[in-house]
């Protein structure tokens, strides 16, 4: 857990600080004039930076930070381990036929039944299992697994939820801000003020935020849902429906082991923890992911 907050408090840092320095570099630093003005064109470039460029500074170190916040342990196919080897060269095999590069392939120390796929492009990606999984599963079940991980690869996932955050990221803070804005200088108005109060329009700024953000998310949690049905479908394609159904039916009955609490990570794993509102959750639930593997959706 400290190393993980560890990370995290390090990586935000170092992003407020690039970004920060692109800002000043565009010289879109601020974006209300001396007069007190709103420069829409100012705020619009600032809130693409910080939206757009936190999303994607996040997807190019996504392998580093999920390898130093796991302790994944990478693997080449020629450890000994016949369980290891087993896994690195059936990926293999899979990325062959899906016309991928290969992965990254890597294990992770972890109770919980769950594997994941990362990375900033098709040709820098990591795929890597628990070895809870390898414990708990059959191969037909494990080769399941790596299908529906190696097809978020193939579709490009990892990029996509990028771009879309990004863009949310980026008119959560627009509309947050010019918002606001108008509503501090309403209220100094109604004081005979001559400049919006910027006390006010830091609050409503951060009401607002919250606000919108909770709708962003609910939009990243339906596309999120949407994507895993796909890539079931892409594993089922390349194991066999027989082996994606079994490795679905196998993590119903160890949903228990599914750690939640990873971040971004979670939405990349093959099941997710229980939402406490089904819109706010990453994965569809099981019996929905199954049902729709049967009727051959």
């Amino acid at each position: 857990m400290a190393k993980r907050l560890f990370l995290f408090l390090a990586t935000n840092l170092a992003f407020v600080l690039v970004l920060s320095t692109v800002l000043h570099l565009l010289g879109v630093g601020r974006y209300i004039s001396p007069e007190g003005q709103l420069q829409f064109q100012q705020l619009a470039i600032f809130c693409f930076v910080w939206g757009m460029g936190g999303a994607f500074l996040s997807l190019q170190i996504s392998r580093f930070m999920a390898k130093k916040a796991l302790g994944v342990r990478l693997i080449d196919g020629s450890s000994g381990n016949q369980d290891l080897d087993w896994l690195h060269n059936k990926i293999s095999q899979l990325a062959q036929q899906t016309n991928l590069p290969m992965p990254e392939v890597g294990v992770y120390d972890s109770p919980e039944v769950n594997a994941f796929a990362t990375g900033p492009s098709k040709n820098r990606s990591l795929v890597a299992v628990s070895t809870g999984l390898l414990r708990t599963m059959g191969r037909s079940e494990v080769e399941g697994v790596l299908a529906h991980e190696l097809s978020h690869v193939a579709n490009g996932d990892m990029v996509t939820m990028t771009l879309l955050q990004g863009v949310l990221n980026a008119f959560v803070m627009f509309f947050a801000r010019v918002i606001a804005f108008f509503v501090a200088a309403a209220v100094s108005r109604n004081e005979r003020d001559e400049r919006p109060s910027y006390m006010i329009q830091w609050l409503v700024t951060m009401v607002l935020e919250v606000a919108l953000g909770i709708g962003a998310a609910l939009i990243v949690a339906a596309f999120s849902r949407h994507r895993e049905f796909r890539a079931d479908a892409g594993g089922a394609q390349l194991a066999g429906r027989g082996s994606m159904i079994a490795a679905l039916r196998r993590l119903m009955q160890t949903t228990q082991l599914v750690d939640p609490h990873a971040g971004a990570l979670a939405s990349f794993k093959i099941a997710g923890g229980k939402s406490f509102m089904l819109l706010f959750a990453s994965h569809p639930p099981l019996e929905e992911r199954i049902a729709a593997l049967e009727r051959g959706v």
